[in-house]
């Protein structure tokens, strides 16, 4: 016989351990075990390599205590219907679809939008969709992907994609069917107008838009623009729960309710039915409403608190006299270890030494790391003091394709 817990049965905030549930029939005997409900209190507010180290909040877990357990396959669970509801009505789209990461989403709304060979994608050189999607465009879609590089080095504008989009019915070509923007890029805001210009003139020709929003709430929370705003000019969007939120696993697709219908079927189809996602689902609306806030502007939520924090470890390291790789308009940092001549592996050394965990040139200031604020600049200030005082520590060029994961 299945037993439930009650609340009071597990321990969602205090101390960095808990008792083992030792009231449960057939538990093992009680026994001092981690916590890891506890936030910005966690390991991720040390952690600077990425956003997608934030960690759940004790009032995730009292949401996925209280949530439903239904099937999801049969959209019979009101947690995760009551999500995709809610998220759709915040973007301005029809429907939303819940999936387990990002790739996903983005995976899925391709393989909607294109539907009769022959067709191409045309992207950012830099898109996640290329670059960290281990080829799911070409290997689940058969597109054809061209990627343009940016003429401003930032973001894409409609001359840049006019340069290389492919139109007409020339049968040497591979016609362009979908064009993916992803916002943020790289931690940079893509400006709400040129996101305009770029959609006019897709659906004069068209051809369908995509949106990597993974990290979109922080477009919305830096005053670039509403969700709906950005979400208006795209025909699927996808946003991540777990990049920045703290949820700890999951992405919501929004689109039309024919794009869902389609988008739900081909879900099912490559393993992503989910039985009992209620314990997710509840996770990440508590995820959107405590970091990103109840508007959709995101201006009442915690998301700013980690720009403002961005803003002070650019202003530390140049300071110093270091350089950037790109502007920091968002809550990451990309620092030029080249010309300051030191090492990815060094800059990860010294940060373990000062007790952060850093990877690579990129430094990312989610709002948990934000709200250990002067710990975090206290320990950085000595990692990049370090850096300056001990002068080249570059070894031999690396060689193959960089990634920020290496």
């Amino acid at each position: 016989m299945s037993r439930s817990l009650s609340p009071s049965a597990v321990q969602t905030s205090g101390p960095s351990t808990t008792r083992a549930l030792s009231t449960v029939p057939g538990a093992v005997p009680a026994k001092e075990v981690p916590n890891s409900w506890v936030g910005h209190k966690g390991p991720g507010s040390l952690d600077l390599r990425s956003d997608t180290q934030t960690t759940p909040t004790a009032s995730m877990l009292q949401a996925i205590i209280a949530c439903t357990l239904r099937d999801d396959v049969m959209r019979e669970d009101q947690t995760t219907n009551d999500l995709e509801a809610y998220m759709a009505k915040m973007t301005g789209k029809e429907a939303g679809l819940f999936v387990l990461s990002g790739t996903m989403g983005n995976q899925l709304a391709l393989r909607s939008l294109l539907s009769q060979p022959p067709y191409g994608v045309l992207c950012d050189h830099r898109s996640h969709i290329v670059q960290y999607e281990a080829g799911g465009v070409s290997s689940l879609t058969g597109a054809h992907v061209k990627t343009v590089v940016p003429r401003n080095n930032i973001y894409l504008t409609l001359e840049d994609i006019q340069a290389s989009v492919v139109l007409g019915d020339d049968v040497h070509a591979c016609p362009t069917r979908v064009i993916s923007l992803e916002n943020t890029l790289n931690g940079m805001v893509m400006p709400l107008a040129e996101v305009r210009r770029i959609a006019d003139f897709a659906r004069a020709h068209d051809i369908r838009m995509h949106c990597d929003g993974a990290r979109l709430w922080e477009a919305a929370a830096s005053g670039a623009g509403t969700l709906p705003e950005f979400c208006a000019l795209f025909d699927t969007v996808t946003m991540c729960f777990s990049k920045g939120l703290g949820a700890p696993v999951g992405s919501i697709l929004v689109g039309t309710a024919d794009t869902m219908k389609r988008a739900r079927w081909t879900r099912k189809a490559i393993g992503g039915g989910l039985r009992q996602p209620g314990l997710l689902t509840a996770a990440a609306r508590v995820a959107v409403d405590e970091a990103f806030g109840p508007t959709p502007d995101g201006q009442s939520g915690l998301l700013r608190q980690a720009h403002e924090l961005a803003k002070k470890v650019e202003e530390m390291w140049a300071a110093k006299g270091g350089k950037f790789i790109h502007p920091v308009e968002t809550n990451m940092c990309w620092l030029d270890l080249d010309a300051a001549g030191c090492s990815a592996a060094r800059l990860a050394e010294l940060g373990r030494e000062a007790g952060l965990t850093l990877s690579g040139n990129r430094i990312v200031t989610h709002y948990q790391v934000a709200m250990n604020a002067e710990e975090v600049l206290s320990r950085l200030d000595r990692v990049f003091t370090q850096v300056f005082s001990e002068g080249s520590t570059v070894t031999e060029p690396k060689v193959g394709a960089s990634s920020m994961y290496t």
